[in-house]
């Protein structure tokens, strides 16, 4: 049997993604890193592929399918795949399904025979669905997991986990948490974890119906928060916690002396609200070119096993948070 891109990196002692590299794109690597693979290469007898392999990874086309372009975390994703997939050669086309399941489903229909692969960010499908849909096209889904297919997770769970803890540092002791849509993935993982960090460190916590991922989402349920006696709040996302801060304030309850409120995503904008948002932080920029990383050794015919990549999140605080009212 010839020796595979994965013996290469084994004896190089190097990781897979490294060891390609040394062949798509050898000046991202150290001089030594990239003795070392070559050496191993040479050693397994190791041949790097056909020019037609080559052709077909370099000058592709990737479809990036969002749910919504106008939260600021799928601009971030798409600028970085963007700029991942201009250094490779390829085209990067854009589709937004606006967080509708049918429209994705259309929409990964259509592109599968178009495009010469898909990166599905966020999919509001079911897993077995996502994978009988995408048939033989590679994918790389970002924010959701399905068995045998390439993902990049963005792990919020220690950050939620620094969240909680930081809240009851400061004194909270009754938490709400406002939920995103059931159709994301994400949603209901952070709805047991909140429910399991909130018991552990004996806070009372108050989950609330689901809500759409928006800012005048979190205008809506401002009142609920309030009624419900929390003095912080933990939402699904950073345009929720924005929309949040805005309903309180017109009930008459300032941020954060009268409410306590963290985001999810850290997108640009929580550093120039008013007041700065604390929100836990996602690498979504280090997901969407991890993502069209993924799929080029798969373009430039290296298969190897379906890869669950965790990205950790970290906590950062802001002006949004203060000790709890009196």
């Amino acid at each position: 049997m010839a020796p595979t891109l994965t013996d290469v990196a084994r004896q190089a002692d190097v990781a897979l993604s490294t060891a390609s590299r040394a062949f798509s794109d050898p000046q991202r690597l150290g001089p030594e890193t990239l003795r070392k693979v070559l050496a191993a290469a040479q050693d397994l007898g190791y041949q790097s592929g056909s020019k037609q392999s080559d052709s077909q990874a370099g000058g592709s086309t990737v479809a990036m399918v969002v749910p919504d372009i106008a939260n600021p975390v799928y601009g971030t994703l798409v600028k970085a795949a963007q700029d991942e997939g201009r250094r490779r050669h390829q085209t990067l086309v854009l589709h937004d399904t606006d967080r509708d399941p049918e429209r994705e489903r259309e929409a990964i229909a259509h592109l599968r025979n178009e495009v010469a692969a898909i990166v599905l960010c966020s999919s509001r499908l079911p897993p077995d669905e996502i994978a009988a849909l995408c048939g033989s096209t590679p994918v790389v889904l970002i924010n959701q997991q399905v068995d045998g297919v390439d993902c990049v997770l963005g792990d919020a769970a220690e950050g939620l986990r620094q969240a909680v803890d930081y809240l009851g540092a400061l004194g909270h002791a009754k938490l709400a948490f406002v939920p995103g849509s059931p159709h994301s993935w994400s949603t209901p993982r952070r709805v047991d974890l909140i429910r399991s960090l909130a018991a552990e460190s004996g806070m009372d916590l108050e989950v609330l119906n689901w809500r759409a991922e928006t800012v005048s989402a979190g205008t809506a349920v401002a009142a609920s928060v309030l009624a419900t006696g929390a003095t912080a709040v933990i939402t699904h996302n950073d345009l929720v916690a924005f929309g949040v801060i805005k309903g309180a304030r017109a009930l008459g309850v300032e941020v954060p002396t009268g409410l306590s409120v963290i985001g999810i995503d850290d997108v640009a904008l929580t550093e120039v609200s008013n007041p700065s948002l604390t929100s836990i932080s996602i690498p979504w920029s280090k997901a969407g070119a991890l993502s069209v990383e993924l799929l080029g050794e798969i373009l430039a015919g290296h298969r190897p096993p379906p890869r669950a990549q965790l990205l950790p999140a970290q906590l950062v605080v802001r002006d949004s948070t203060a000790p709890a009212p009196r």
